[in-house]
């Protein structure tokens, strides 16, 4: 078994398989989705002993109308293919793009305290939610709070290094 790589992060899955060369469909976690294209070297991980984790070669993706399938080096057939179906596609976090500026990681925000502009503790950020308007803090402290993630309104400041998040959002809510 090959070394999983250092921080790992999960960037897709592996769905079902794509004709009978050895594509497959791909669940990708980036965003925008066609973002998993930017990797050339994933880590397939899974919970299985029988299919222990290891890392393989992109060899070609192909966006279609319904999402985007890969082909791997060495992986030929459908039988192949099918044999990865529900891997994880993890890559290092080195490998990620940087983020711009007032852009964040969601991995980066779980887990940051967030605290109100009068010093109230809300708690800590458990998830995100993505909807169509903007995306949304799950934050867990005595009750679950959903904050929207609107910086320069309701998030006055997002501190990475102190873990800290700061904002201006009623506290009934």
């Amino acid at each position: 078994m090959d070394a999983c790589p250092e921080d790992p992060v999960v960037v897709g899955e592996i769905g079902r398989a794509y004709g009978v060369k050895g594509w497959f469909w791909v669940t990708s976690h980036t965003r925008p989705e066609d973002g998993i294209q930017r990797y050339t070297r994933w880590y397939l991980d899974s919970d299985s002993a029988t299919n222990p984790g290891r890392w393989v070669n992109v060899a070609r993706y192909s966006p279609q109308s319904k999402g985007i399938v890969a082909k791997l080096q060495g992986i030929d057939d459908r039988t192949q293919a099918e044999a990865l179906t529900g891997m994880r596609i993890t890559v290092a976090a080195s490998d990620l793009p940087k983020a711009g500026k007032g852009e964040y990681f969601w991995r980066d925000l779980v887990g940051c305290r967030v605290v109100h502009v009068d010093g109230q503790d809300f708690g800590v950020v458990e998830d995100l939610i993505e909807t169509g308007a903007n995306d949304v803090l799950v934050v867990q402290g005595d009750r679950e709070r959903l904050i929207p993630f609107i910086p320069d309104q309701v998030l006055v400041m997002i501190d990475l290094d102190q873990r800290r998040i700061l904002v201006d959002w009623d506290p009934d809510f």
